[in-house]
């Protein structure tokens, strides 16, 4: 078996003793259970399990050191086994930068390590994504003798995953192959192919699903079940079908995640019917549906607006024993604060705590957004308390939907309260944050303030993008400050920013609205010029500005361009055409379009 060239493998592996110099813990992805590995660990002897037995009563940092600690005084040793629980327990606290100097301890004090052991090791630096330290651990394999096991590299391709190391990861995983280090199980190759998937690389998983077909390990219904559900969210219905015959076909039966999958993509593309098939499908064969299965057809629903029916399907299948979750609760509840049903929501938000379903801040945020859109701050605020009260932490998006409420109804006066709470919060104003803010300001008049923010931010070199200038030359466009908006508009390239359509469109209203109509066409053919090409609400506002100024000649050439481009006329462009119609009846006769009823 060839093991040492893979110790080559990562070409920016830091030296192996630099490795326990680490002190930082980062988020953390799940793995699986190396159980398999016990079968050659000692069993605790008499006398020992008194030590492994406080395993369950250790809850924090401390203690798990303090129990090492009285681990490695002890004669005779513990077992091997102990050490590693204890480690492992420290790994599930998220206590990585500890594990790997309790790990470093053991190893200069002579404690046995065994696979387990190593395995843990190498997991806890994929958790603090250093898979580089992770492979300099397969150093002690070597030199102990302990063989490779699939868990080992399963570890290490997930961790590589982990860190967006797409290309390292596979270029691992054909070195095991090719090199036969290890043979590929299909834990392996389902590590590879979720990775992958997860990822967007939907045609390798898929061609790495047939390469493992022609090999000893047939895939599974859980590889089954990853690319189905990989070509679902590319939206390759047909192909997940035709793959989901086959597995049946083949004798496979496909389980309650591959349903999911396929309702989750039939949802999307609201096809109900093959949704309804399916759902029945899944129940005819036993195959009774989860929670998963209740949260995709409810969001599904709510986001075609069938909030009703969700909620009926909610009752139904809790009748039948599937016990929703705050996910299932926050989707309905955020399709009837879409619709402005507040009362609706404010039931079901109820409901779900006389259930004992704690409400996250996503639940809070949700209900916020919902009462502001409908500008009832007093209930807005109500929830606003109640997060600190519950326990729950603030997130930007809570003060940003609160901001932005505050302004809709023209409350100024204690916005700049809320934005000082914020900060006090230890919560970064965002590019969202900063926009609301600007937005409000122009929309409540409030203009000195509003260039104050958007040059401080311009100081500052914030992160601005082409949005936030749009917005700042919308705002002193509509409030009567043409010139400052044409000269930050003219000013645009020149600090490498180039106008979308809606900046276009956004400086061609304004010229409309200063009566500036030659200059708006022209703008309207430099767009184009500049590869930027109209859309319907660039049409719309340019035809309202010459039916305001009553050039009809002009305006008909801009309706013709419009019917042309099938763009059609929004509200405001029909109710001046009417106006101007009542007054000249003729003029129907010229627009063909708007003549056919459109």
């Amino acid at each position: 078996m060839r093991r040492i060239p893979l110790l080559h493998y990562c070409s920016n592996a830091i030296r192996f003793s630099s490795c326990f110099a680490i002190s930082r813990s980062v988020s953390a992805f799940t793995t699986r259970d190396c159980s398999s590995s016990h079968s050659n660990t000692s069993i605790p002897a008499k006398g020992k399990i008194g030590v492994a037995s406080r395993f369950e009563n250790v809850k924090c940092l401390d203690e798990a050191v303090s129990l090492f600690r009285r681990m490695v005084r002890k004669q005779p040793l513990p077992s091997v086994f102990s050490f590693s629980k204890l480690l492992k327990t420290m790994v599930n606290m998220k206590h990585y930068s500890s594990v790997v100097s309790l790990f470093r301890q053991m190893l200069k004090s002579g404690i046995p390590i065994d696979g387990f052991i190593l395995s843990i090791a190498i997991n806890n630096y994929c958790l603090m994504h250093r898979s580089d330290c992770g492979f300099s651990v397969l150093a002690i394999y070597l030199k102990k003798g302990i063989p490779f096991n699939v868990v080992t590299f399963s570890t290490l391709l997930r961790g590589l995953f982990a860190e967006m190391k797409i290309k390292d990861a596979v270029n691992l995983f054909k070195k095991l192959v090719r090199e036969n280090i290890c043979e590929p199980d299909a834990f392996i190759y389902s590590t590879v192919m979720n990775g992958l998937s997860k990822r967007g690389h939907t045609q390798k998983t898929f061609d790495l699903f047939r390469v493992m077909e022609q090999g000893s390990t047939k895939p599974n219904a859980y590889i089954y079940s990853i690319v189905i559900d990989a070509l679902c969210k590319d939206r390759m219905l047909d192909a997940a079908i035709s793959l989901f015959e086959e597995m049946k076909q083949k004798g496979i039966p496909p389980n309650v995640v591959t349903y999911n999958s396929l309702i989750d993509g039939f949802c999307k593309l609201g096809q109900w019917e093959e949704v309804r098939t399916l759902f029945f499908e899944m129940v005819n064969l036993n195959i009774y549906p989860d929670v998963c299965t209740l949260t995709i057809v409810t969001d599904g629903l709510c986001k075609e607006g069938k909030v009703e029916d969700a909620e009926e399907i909610m009752r139904h299948l809790i009748g039948k024993g599937v016990e929703p979750n705050v996910v299932t609760y926050n989707v309905i509840i955020d399709g009837y604060c879409l619709r402005g049903q507040m009362d609706r929501a404010r039931r079901l938000f109820d409901s779900m705590i006389d259930k004992s379903i704690e409400p996250t801040i996503i639940s809070y945020n949700i209900l916020i957004n919902g009462y502001c859109k409908k500008k009832k701050l007093d209930e807005a605020m109500h929830f606003f308390h109640e997060i600190s009260r519950n326990g729950l932490k603030f997130s930007n998006v809570t003060y940003n939907t609160i901001l932005q409420g505050l302004f809709e109804v023209g409350r100024t006066d204690i916005v700049q309260k809320f934005f000082a709470d914020m900060l006090s919060m230890g919560l970064r104003p965002d590019l969202c944050t900063h926009r609301i803010l600007l937005r409000g300001y122009f929309q409540n008049g409030l203009v000195e303030k509003a260039m104050s923010l958007f040059h401080d931010l311009e100081r500052n070199r914030e992160d601005i993008d082409i949005e936030f200038y749009t917005i700042i030359i919308d705002g002193l466009c509509k409030n009567g400050q043409f010139d400052k908006a044409h000269a930050i508009f003219e000013k645009l390239s020149l600090i490498g920013l180039f106008p979308n359509v809606i900046t276009y469109t956004t400086i061609i209203n304004g010229l409309c609205l200063e009566g500036l109509l030659d200059e708006a066409k022209d703008m309207l053919r430099k767009m184009e010029h500049n590869g930027c090409s109209p859309n319907n609400c660039t049409y719309n506002v340019i035809v309202q500005g010459f039916l305001k100024c009553g050039k009809i000649s002009e305006m008909i050439t801009f309706l013709k361009e419009m019917s042309g481009r099938d763009f059609p006329f929004d509200a405001s462009t029909v109710e001046l055409l009417i106006d101007v119609s009542a007054k000249d009846p003729s003029l129907l006769n010229m627009i063909p379009q708007f003549h056919s009823g459109s």
